[in-house]
C-alpha cells in the first residue's frame, strides 16, 4: 500500500505578518503557480485548491486555477479542495473537471463537500435549510456523471436527465469523486456506502478521536456490499522548515491570524501561543516542524487511521512565498521519501505475514 503525499490551499490573500499592504491578487496567482510548479518537480502526488466566495481567498473557480497549474506541472494529479456542491450544478462540474483531465492528461480529481463557509448558498441563490438535502441529491447525480454514459436521474434541487451524456468525456472513466468530511458520522457512512473515497480535516483537537471514522467509512463500505473499501485521505495544517523553531515562528502568525478572525466571525476566541504549542505536541493535529517531525507525525498518523492520502495545508494565511517554497522543498526532497520507504516497509511486513 502506497502513501499519497500533497498539498491544499485556499488561495489566501490575507496580508502577510508584518505587513500592512495586501499581496495584489495578480501576483498571489503567480506566487501560487510558482508553488505547484515546485510540487510537481519535487516529486509530490497531488495538489489540491478549495473553493471560497470570500475577499481573503482567491479561489472561488477551483477549475480554472487547477488549468492554470496543469500547464505548467507533468505528473501531479489536481483537484479541487473542496469543490462546494451543494451551491453548484453537478452537470456544470462534470464538464469543467472533464476539461481539466483532458487539458492536464488525466491528472483531474473531484472532493466533493458541502464547505466550511456558507457565502455560496445566497449568492447562487440557495437555501440554507436545505443544506444537507441538496448535498445528498448532487452527491448521487455527480457519481452517476462521473462514471460515464448516458444518465438518467431525477430529484428535487435540478432539473431531471433522461438518458443524456455530458461532454466533453474525460480521460479517466469514472472521474475520481472524494468526499470531504470534517468529522460527522453520517458523512462518513454516505461516502463509505456509496464506495467513494473519504478526505477527512483534522484541524483541531487530537486525531485519534477522529480514527473511529475510518473504520466507520470501512465497515460503511462493507455493509453497502463493496469488496474492497475505498480510500481514505487525511487534510491537516501544516508547515516545514530547517529547524522547529523556525517552522513554529512562520506559521504561527498568519495561521493565528486566519484562526482567530474565523473566530470571531462564529462567536469563539482566536488561538493564543500556548494553544498553538500544544497542537504542536507529537500527538497533536498540527504538523509543524523540521523534517524529522514532520516525517514522524505523518507516519504516526498513518499507523492510527491505514490511510492513503495525505495532504498538508502550508498557506492557512498568507505564509511568505520564500518560506512556501522551502518547505515545498523539503516536503518533496527530504519528508516524502522517507515517508514512503517506510510505509512501503510497513506494508511488506503486512503483506509477508498474512496468510
Amino acid at each position: 500500500m502506497s502513501l499519497e503525499l500533497g498539498l491544499t490551499t485556499f488561495v489566501e490573500l490575507a496580508p502577510e505578518p508584518g505587513r500592512a499592504e495586501t499581496i495584489t491578487p495578480e501576483q498571489r496567482f503567480k506566487d501560487m503557480l510558482e508553488e505547484v510548479e515546485l510540487a510537481d518537480q519535487v516529486g509530490l502526488d497531488v495538489f489540491a485548491v478549495g473553493e471560497h466566495h470570500r475577499e481573503d481567498y482567491l479561489a472561488s473557480a477551483p477549475a480554472v486555477v487547477l488549468a492554470a497549474a496543469a500547464a505548467r506541472t507533468e505528473s501531479i494529479r489536481l483537484s479541487s479542495a473542496v469543490t462546494v456542491l451543494s451551491s453548484d450544478d453537478p452537470v456544470r462540474v462534470m464538464e469543467q473537471f472533464a476539461t481539466l483531465d483532458l487539458l492536464s492528461s488525466g491528472r483531474a480529481e473531484i472532493m466533493a463537500g458541502r464547505g466550511s463557509f456558507i457565502e455560496s448558498f445566497p449568492l447562487f441563490g440557495y437555501d440554507l435549510r436545505e443544506y444537507d438535502s441538496l448535498f445528498e441529491e448532487k452527491l448521487e447525480l455527480l457519481v452517476q456523471l462521473a462514471a460515464g454514459g448516458p444518465v438518467t436521474w431525477s430529484g428535487r434541487h435540478r432539473a431531471s436527465l433522461e438518458g443524456q451524456r455530458v461532454y466533453p468525456e474525460p480521460i479517466q472513466r469514472p472521474l475520481p469523486v472524494w468526499v470531504a468530511v470534517g468529522g460527522t458520522p453520517e458523512s462518513t457512512v454516505r461516502a463509505g456506502s456509496l464506495n467513494l473515497p473519504m478526505a477527512l480535516a483534522i484541524i483541531g483537537g487530537m486525531p485519534e478521536r477522529f480514527a473511529s471514522y475510518a473504520d466507520l467509512h470501512r465497515r460503511a463500505a462493507t455493509a453497502a456490499g463493496h469488496a474492497v473499501p475505498p480510500a481514505l485521505g487525511l487534510n491537516l495544517h501544516g508547515f516545514i522548515a530547517a529547524t522547529s523553531q523556525a517552522a513554529a515562528d512562520t506559521f504561527f502568525p498568519p495561521y493565528a491570524g486566519v484562526m482567530s478572525r474565523i473566530g470571531r466571525e462564529r462567536g469563539w476566541s482566536g488561538i493564543t501561543r500556548d494553544q498553538f504549542d500544544a497542537g504542536l505536541h507529537p500527538r497533536g493535529h498540527l504538523v509543524v516542524g523540521d523534517a524529522d517531525q514532520v516525517i514522524e507525525k505523518i507516519l504516526f498518523h498513518h499507523e492510527l487511521f491505514g490511510n492513503q492520502r495525505y495532504l498538508l495545508q502550508f498557506s492557512v494565511g498568507t505564509v511568505p512565498h520564500r518560506a512556501m517554497l522551502e518547505s515545498i522543498e523539503i516536503f518533496g526532497t527530504k519528508v516524502a521519501p522517507v515517508v514512503r520507504a517506510e510505509v512501503a516497509r510497513r506494508t511488506a511486513g503486512t503483506d509477508a505475514s498474512a496468510p
